[in-house]
Protein backbone atom coordinates (compact mmCIF):
# COMPACT_ATOMS: atom_id res chain seq x y z
CA UNK A 1 0.00 0.00 0.00
CA UNK A 2 1.55 3.04 -1.02
CA UNK A 3 1.60 6.10 1.69
CA UNK A 4 -0.63 8.96 0.34
CA UNK A 5 1.21 12.74 -0.14
CA UNK A 6 -0.80 15.66 1.33
CA UNK A 7 -0.69 18.71 -0.77
CA UNK A 8 -1.69 21.07 2.33
CA UNK A 9 1.21 22.97 3.63
CA UNK A 10 2.74 21.88 7.05
CA UNK A 11 1.76 22.98 10.13
CA UNK A 12 4.23 25.47 10.89
CA UNK A 13 4.60 27.00 7.54
CA UNK A 14 4.51 30.94 8.98
CA UNK A 15 8.63 32.18 10.41
CA UNK A 16 8.91 33.45 13.98
CA UNK A 17 10.58 36.14 14.30
CA UNK A 18 12.77 37.06 17.58
CA UNK A 19 12.83 40.68 16.89
CA UNK A 20 9.23 42.17 18.09
CA UNK A 21 10.46 45.80 15.51
CA UNK A 22 9.50 43.44 12.76
CA UNK A 23 5.92 43.84 13.55
CA UNK A 24 6.09 47.88 14.02
CA UNK A 25 6.54 46.77 18.21
CA UNK A 26 9.82 47.79 19.85
CA UNK A 27 11.74 46.31 22.93
CA UNK A 28 11.34 49.35 25.94
CA UNK A 29 14.27 49.62 27.53
CA UNK A 30 13.80 51.99 29.70
CA UNK A 31 11.40 49.72 32.07
CA UNK A 32 14.59 47.44 33.01
CA UNK A 33 15.74 47.62 36.18
CA UNK A 34 19.25 49.20 35.98
CA UNK A 35 22.64 47.10 36.60
CA UNK A 36 24.36 47.59 39.27
CA UNK A 37 27.73 48.02 40.19
CA UNK A 38 27.60 46.53 43.54
CA UNK A 39 25.48 43.79 43.23
CA UNK A 40 25.57 43.19 47.22
CA UNK A 41 25.54 47.06 47.96
CA UNK A 42 21.26 46.92 49.64
CA UNK A 43 22.00 43.70 51.39
CA UNK A 44 22.71 43.14 54.89
CA UNK A 45 25.43 40.97 56.33
CA UNK A 46 23.43 37.69 57.86
CA UNK A 47 21.20 37.42 54.19
CA UNK A 48 24.72 37.46 52.94
CA UNK A 49 25.97 35.19 55.18
CA UNK A 50 22.61 32.55 54.58
CA UNK A 51 23.26 32.88 50.81
CA UNK A 52 26.98 31.71 51.31
CA UNK A 53 26.05 29.27 53.88
CA UNK A 54 23.21 27.89 51.09
CA UNK A 55 25.51 27.31 48.89
CA UNK A 56 27.66 25.51 51.17
CA UNK A 57 30.87 28.07 51.85
CA UNK A 58 32.52 26.64 55.17
CA UNK A 59 33.63 30.37 55.21
CA UNK A 60 30.45 32.08 54.82
CA UNK A 61 30.79 34.45 57.34
CA UNK A 62 34.12 35.62 56.63
CA UNK A 63 33.12 35.72 52.96
CA UNK A 64 30.20 38.06 53.77
CA UNK A 65 32.49 40.49 56.30
CA UNK A 66 34.91 41.27 53.21
CA UNK A 67 32.14 41.83 50.49
CA UNK A 68 30.77 44.49 52.64
CA UNK A 69 33.57 46.02 54.17
CA UNK A 70 33.45 49.42 53.75
CA UNK A 71 37.07 50.52 54.71
CA UNK A 72 38.49 48.52 51.82
CA UNK A 73 38.52 48.91 47.75
CA UNK A 74 37.66 46.44 44.91
CA UNK A 75 41.09 45.12 44.91
CA UNK A 76 41.59 44.29 48.12
CA UNK A 77 38.21 42.82 48.54
CA UNK A 78 39.34 40.66 45.18
CA UNK A 79 42.44 39.86 46.93
CA UNK A 80 40.75 38.69 50.37
CA UNK A 81 38.41 36.42 48.56
CA UNK A 82 40.85 34.97 46.21
CA UNK A 83 42.89 34.44 49.99
CA UNK A 84 40.62 32.23 50.81
CA UNK A 85 40.24 30.32 47.98
CA UNK A 86 43.76 29.69 48.22
CA UNK A 87 43.80 28.87 51.73
CA UNK A 88 40.78 26.05 51.11
CA UNK A 89 43.24 24.82 48.01
CA UNK A 90 46.72 24.86 50.43
CA UNK A 91 44.47 22.72 53.45
CA UNK A 92 43.00 20.56 50.69
CA UNK A 93 46.90 19.76 49.36
CA UNK A 94 48.04 19.37 53.00
CA UNK A 95 45.35 16.85 53.39
CA UNK A 96 46.34 15.01 50.97
CA UNK A 97 49.87 15.14 51.55
CA UNK A 98 49.40 13.94 54.87
CA UNK A 99 47.38 10.98 53.81
CA UNK A 100 50.08 9.81 51.19
CA UNK A 101 52.74 9.90 53.96
CA UNK A 102 50.29 8.69 56.38
CA UNK A 103 49.47 5.31 54.01
CA UNK A 104 53.21 5.10 53.33
CA UNK A 105 54.25 4.76 57.13
CA UNK A 106 51.81 1.81 57.95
Amino acid sequence: MKARTSSSTPAMSTSLRVSPSVHGYRFDTALRKKAAANIFESINEESLQKLFRNSGDKKAEERAKIILATDQDMEEKTRALMSLKQRRKDKLLQFLTFRKYSIKVH
